[in-house]
C-alpha cells in the first residue's frame, strides 16, 4: 500500500528560533517545561502531543503489556517515555531498548539502542506516517510499528534507508485485525501475536 508524500512543512514567514536538545532539557530542568506540557521536542520544534482517548490507551498498555512478557534478558520495554536522538526527543508509546533500566539513571536511550518504536495512531495518524516515520527511518531504528485505530490493522515498517528528509522504509507489511503480527527483537522473530490482542 502506498500512502502520499508528506506536504511541505507550513511555517509562518518569520524568523524562526530552533531548540538544541541541551535547551529543551535546560527548559525542563528550570521548570519552564513540566510534565503538564503535553509536548515533544522534534527536529528542534516544540510539537503538541495529540490527547489519547480510550481506545488509544488500551493499545498502548496492551502492547506493553505483550512485549513485557515476551523480551529476552536484557531488553526492556518503556511506554510513552523519551528517547534522546541529536535534534530531537519523542516520546512514542512504546520502545523496545537494549540493556537493564539501572543503565538509564544519568540519561535517555538513544537511537542505537532502541530495536523497535511503536505509534498508537487515532487523529495522529498523517503525522506518525510521515514526519515520525522518516525520522524514525533517519536514526536507522529497524522496526517501526504504526497500531492505526482508524484503519483497524497493523503497519510494520523495516529496512531503514537513507538520511534525513529522504529517509524512509523499504519494507511494509499491513496486519488486519485476524492476522498474526511477527514480534522482531534485534533482527530474530520472537514469536507471533495475534493483531485482535492489541486492537481495540
Amino acid at each position: 500500500m502506498i500512502y502520499p508524500s508528506p506536504t511541505a512543512e507550513v511555517l509562518p514567514p518569520l524568523p524562526l528560533y530552533r531548540l538544541s536538545v541541551a535547551q529543551y532539557h535546560a527548559m525542563i530542568d528550570a521548570g519552564v517545561l513540566t510534565e503538564d506540557d503535553s509536548i515533544e521536542l522534534l527536529e528542534g520544534w516544540l510539537v503538541s502531543k495529540i490527547p489519547k482517548n480510550p481506545a488509544h490507551i488500551y493499545s498502548t498498555q496492551m502492547i506493553k503489556d505483550i512485549l513485557v512478557r515476551l523480551l529476552p534478558q536484557g531488553w526492556f520495554v518503556n511506554s510513552q517515555d523519551p528517547f534522546t536522538a541529536v535534534d530531537s526527543e519523542p516520546e512514542p508509546d512504546a520502545i523496545v531498548v537494549r540493556g537493564h533500566r539501572r543503565d538509564f539513571l544519568t540519561r535517555k536511550p538513544s537511537p542505537e539502542e532502541i530495536s523497535m518504536v511503536i505509534e498508537v495512531a487515532d487523529s495522529s495518524l498523517r503525522q506518525d506516517r510521515t514526519l515520525k516515520k522518516r525520522l524514525y527511518a533517519a536514526w536507522g531504528i529497524p522496526v517501526y510499528w504504526i497500531i492505526n485505530l482508524v484503519n483497524n490493522q497493523i503497519e510494520v515498517y523495516t529496512e531503514p534507508v537513507g538520511m534525513e528528509r529522504k529517509a524512509t522504509y523499504q519494507q511494509e507489511q499491513i496486519y488486519g485485525v485476524n492476522d498474526e503480527v511477527p514480534v522482531v527483537v534485534d533482527g530474530r522473530t520472537l514469536t507471533t501475536i495475534p493483531a485482535k490482542e492489541i486492537l481495540p
